[in-house]
């Protein structure tokens, strides 16, 4: 089963914060009328005073805790939060093991947990790197390229992407193998951004079109031919936009082996 991060934070900050509340209201004054009580000074030297004066160790560790969760909540719900690459669909752009930034108030500020917008800010633009929620898996992280903003038309046949009925531009780079050639890499142009995709070599699917409905995106991934994306499952719904993929700060493959900063660059 999978750990619902967000909420389980957002639920620290609760528990740790009415404990400071708690205290503040409640148990604090509650000390202070014993030591009152007790003659109204407290001697470091006295055991029983200073019995009297300590908080619980309860209440002391919830405070200690709650601003800093407090703290990571806040950047990670409205700033910046990172993610981990768990599948080869954005190859080249992304590699299984990369660890990635992810701007959260690029498309406006959100609600944590609900997801809500509460401040509108910018939308997604064509080209951009963005994690989502996917129709079919609403409670998983998705990241895919924009292909289709709303309103727009978006055909991809003979492995060649249209939008409003003209094909986007794309450059072959290379054919690997050397030799016997299974791939190919190409630059490809999508609104302002110039990025790489993945085609394998070989026959095509029947070409098909869509109309994006409004307050819907169509995505894709650059692994054109490994990737399950809007060709699959449809669009993004507006109110499943997480954030836009800005940076790769590190690469981690597997476990037991040694992270890298050799990838460490922006994303395009």
């Amino acid at each position: 089963m999978d750990l619902d991060l967000p909420l389980i934070l957002v639920l620290a900050v609760f528990a740790t914060g009415g404990i400071w509340l708690l205290d503040f209201a409640l148990l604090a004054p509650r000390r202070r009328a014993r030591v009152a009580a007790h003659g109204g000074v407290i001697d470091p030297e006295a055991s029983e005073a200073e019995a009297l004066a300590k908080e619980p160790g309860w209440v002391e560790q919830a405070k200690a805790f709650f601003p800093i969760l407090l703290l990571v909540l806040v950047l990670r719900s409205f700033l910046v939060e990172p993610f981990q690459i768990p599948s080869s669909s954005m190859v080249p752009t992304l590699e299984i093991g990369d660890f990635i930034l992810v701007n959260k108030f690029a498309y406006g500020l959100r609600l944590p947990v609900v997801g809500t917008k509460v401040v509108p800010i910018g939308a997604p633009e064509r080209g951009d790197v963005m994690v989502f929620r996917p129709p079919h898996q609403p409670d998983t992280n998705f990241i895919k390229r924009v292909v289709g903003l709303p309103g727009d038309t978006v055909t991809y046949a003979d492995k060649q992407l249209f939008v409003n009925g003209e094909a986007v531009a794309v450059e072959l780079l290379a054919a690997l193998p050397v030799g016997r050639p299974q791939i190919k890499i190409l630059e490809e142009q999508l609104g302002e951004a110039h990025h790489l995709i993945q085609v394998s070599i070989g026959p095509s699917p029947p070409g098909r079109q869509w109309q994006i409905p409004e307050g819907h995106y169509f995505v894709m991934g650059d692994n054109r031919d490994n990737s399950s994306d809007s060709r699959v499952w449809g669009f993004v719904s507006e109110d499943a936009v997480v954030g836009k993929a800005f940076a790769v700060w590190l690469h981690w493959p597997r476990f037991w082996s040694l992270p890298s900063f050799s990838r460490n660059r922006m994303i395009e």
